[in-house]
């Protein structure tokens, strides 16, 4: 028996977003962070050095290595995207032409997740409370505003801001979760007129997490729905559950054959120091996306298995797990943020009007806050005043020559006019539009992540970036050295001497007759206490330690050859 939904929502309230509107939420957000900068380290960097090598064809497209060296993060598609598009792209630069793909990703994502929450907003069980004299919500357009604030809710989530402008792997598991979660909901959507084409995302998304090193996302997502989808009480998707069955069993196998899996257990013993870590984590991360998640969870808590629930549910449950299993567990939280993102519109139909007010109050204060201090930063960057944030500045990024860029200026200032235009809407005019209340929280986030990429992209640029130190060391090398050896030097590190420095590089475990003309040596201070067992340190001189500029933490050795 269907339980009462908690949903009252009248006609007046779905009224649409604007599409303008929302289209340029989508290009503020998605566009700066790509643009005008150079890899930053680690992962990023990391990620486009595969790419330079199997666009360079020394690599193999089924086991990306650099310098040899297997890649950091399993997984060969994302490797693929950039690598073929600078093939493709010869005429710019390679950082540029890699991330081409990434773009459309993050755009493909946001896209994905309005459509999830379309269709599930379409479901029987998520449909408004019927009005006795009528004027309730219609279906559609219920389903249309619905779709506008799960969208708004993603690009409001802190955490999705910078690892969704890299260029790495993380953002093709989180376009494919977002994938499988838009497949899943097509498929539970009884008035589709198109149920096969739920087949496509999902069976993508299935194959875009295996190929992108993660098998057992697919498999525990894809287990969920399925799970999900056998017990619906509708026969004609049972049927159709055969064949996303086949979909998932395909991507399964296809993974059992490129690699195995991780381990599925925790590497240690977690303390309360590391829940506490992690729960800081999950707190700023999914802001604000995640106090509306439980609250969705708590006012449709009689309709748990309806799919507008259940679905997204699992796959913030799936997200949530990998972060507790990985490594970088920010980098795997990722995938959870469009599933959280889906639950947190359905909060809307049953927030209370003091606490929507709570969430404009908070958020005006917050954003504007943050926008103050990044606009205060830049003035003491240009003039020197005031006194106090421009020596900090120069104390954390020693050399860092602010220049004026009239441009990112222009961006800035007219981001913020319409930061100061949309908050003098949403204070005094009172609109009653269901997403009216995730409009300051994503206009806010954006604010500040456009401001941060223009007035502030120059200074974290020099200090995210590998390309400093890489030239400083390609500076030092004799500059009669054909080749550059290294000892000790991760990923990331090989990638960026290699693109930003030109340098030919050479391992130090090579045969010694391959490196008899390299004039030059690149040691970690890692393995520096053990370099005398791979390197005969009578032909070497230590010549300088290269720090990076803004990190004293962060330093490589330089040794030049004495004797042949």
């Amino acid at each position: 028996m269907n339980q009462p939904t908690p949903a009252i929502v009248s006609q007046a309230a779905v009224r649409r977003l604007p599409r303008l509107a929302l289209l340029l939420f989508c290009i503020a957000y998605v566009l700066p962070g790509f643009i005008g900068r150079e890899p930053w380290k680690v992962a990023d960097v990391a990620a486009f050095g595969a790419m330079h090598e199997l666009a360079l064809g020394n690599s193999s497209w089924w086991s990306p290595v650099v310098l040899g060296l297997p890649v950091e993060d399993a997984g060969a598609l994302p490797y693929w995207l950039g690598a073929l598009c600078i093939r493709l792209l010869p005429f710019l630069p390679a950082d540029w032409a890699a991330r081409l793909p990434f773009i459309g990703l993050l755009a493909l994502t946001l896209a994905l997740t309005w459509y999830t929450v379309y269709h599930l907003a379409r479901q029987p069980g998520a449909q408004p409370v019927a009005f006795a004299f009528g004027g309730e919500a219609n279906p559609t357009d219920y389903a249309r505003a619905m779709a506008d604030a799960g969208l708004l809710a993603l690009m409001a989530c802190l955490g999705l801001a910078q690892l969704s402008h890299e260029a790495t792997p993380d953002l093709v598991r989180l376009a494919c979760m977002a994938a499988m979660l838009l497949g899943v909901a097509r498929l539970a959507h009884t008035n589709d007129p198109h149920p096969l084409r739920a087949l496509l995302p999902w069976s993508l998304g299935c194959l875009g997490l295996v190929l992108s090193g993660s098998p057992w996302l697919a498999f525990f997502m894809g287990l969920g729905c399925l799970l999900w989808l056998v017990l619906h009480p509708a026969s004609v998707w049972r049927r159709l559950t055969l064949g996303a069955s086949l979909a998932w069993l395909t991507s399964l196998l296809v993974g059992l054959a490129t690699g195995p899996w991780p381990d599925l257990l925790p590497s240690m013993v977690w303390t309360q120091e590391d829940w506490d870590s992690w729960g800081r984590l999950l707190v700023w991360f999914t802001w604000p996306a995640w106090p509306l998640a439980l609250w969705t969870l708590w006012r449709w808590r009689r309709q748990w298995m309806e799919p507008h629930v259940a679905l997204p549910a699992w796959a913030a449950v799936v997200g949530m797990v990998a972060s507790t299993l990985a490594d970088d567990r920010d980098r795997a939280l990722l995938v959870a943020l469009p599933a959280l993102a889906t639950l947190a519109a359905f909060a809307l139909p049953t927030l209370r009007r003091s606490v929507a007010a709570l969430i404009d109050w908070f958020t005006l204060l917050f954003f504007s806050g943050c926008a103050l201090v990044i606009w205060v930063i830049w003035v003491a960057m240009m003039t020197g005043v005031p006194a106090k944030p421009a020596a900090n500045v120069a104390k954390l990024a020693p050399g860092f020559q602010a220049e004026f860029g009239l441009l990112a200026f222009v961006l800035a200032l007219a981001a913020t006019l319409a930061w100061l235009w949309l908050v003098s809407w949403r204070v005094g005019a009172h609109r009653q539009a269901l997403w009216k209340s995730l409009v300051l929280p994503a206009a806010g986030a954006i604010l500040c992540w456009l401001l941060l990429m223009t007035l502030w992209l120059p200074l974290l640029d020099f200090g995210r970036s590998y390309g400093p130190i890489s030239r400083r060391i390609a500076s030092l090398v004799p500059p009669s050295t054909s080749c550059v050896v290294v000892d000790g030097l991760t990923q990331a590190q090989i990638s960026a001497l290699r693109y930003h420095g030109k340098l030919t590089l050479l391992r130090s475990t090579d045969t010694k007759s391959t490196l008899e003309n390299c004039r030059a040596l690149v040691v970690s201070p890692d393995t520096q206490g053990t370099l005398d067992q791979r390197i005969d340190l009578t032909q070497w001189a230590f010549r300088a330690t290269v720090r990076r500029l803004t990190d004293n933490k962060e330093s490589l050795l330089l040794y030049q050859r004495v004797s042949r």
